[in-house]
């Protein structure tokens, strides 16, 4: 557990060997058996993201996220965007292949490439669709005090990411 009610951080089995590695990266029984909630997956998205300093975010969906990388580091942070008590609390980690993040349904999703090459995965249990709505925040708002790895000149970031609101326009 963390500290955002029901953000979870999931350690996975990495299998090494001379040819490289394997991981079970999500299996349903194994998960359930340890209190992850009910999810049932219904799509599968892959990032890949070539250089260092990519971010993505700050994006909350109206659906939960199983999150793990493929390849690669990155940074995460994770807003908590629901109404509550625990409402702008911020959770980061440091995401490898070893490890994975299940993200509920209202928390601000990002993360930034530590690595060359990231892939990044994740299973989601509601379809995308272009009506669906999200809350975006702004990544480098100073009043989040997020330690992102790579500062905000330095970033690699979309330009519909750099237009996102601050997020004191969600207290209104």
């Amino acid at each position: 557990t963390t500290s955002v009610p029901g953000l979870l951080k999931i350690d996975l089995d990495l299998h090494l060997d001379g040819r490289g590695w394997f991981k079970e990266g999500y299996q349903s029984a194994k998960l359930s058996a340890q209190g992850f909630p009910p999810f049932e997956v219904v799509q599968s998205n892959v990032s890949f993201n070539a250089e260092v300093g990519v971010t993505r975010g700050i994006h909350a969906e109206p659906w939960d996220k199983y999150v793990s990388l493929a390849h690669g580091e990155a940074f995460a942070a994770i807003v908590d965007l629901r109404d509550g008590p625990t409402f702008g609390r911020v959770e980061t980690v440091e995401l490898h292949p070893g490890n994975a993040l299940f993200v509920p349904r209202g928390c601000g999703n990002s993360y930034q490439t530590t690595t060359p090459d990231v892939v990044y995965t994740y299973l989601v249990n509601a379809h995308w669709s272009p009506s669906a709505k999200y809350t975006l925040i702004q990544a480098f708002d100073p009043e989040l005090g997020i330690p992102w790895p790579i500062g905000e000149a330095d970033a690699i970031r979309s330009d519909a990411d750099r237009g996102h609101p601050p997020f004191a326009s969600l207290r209104r």
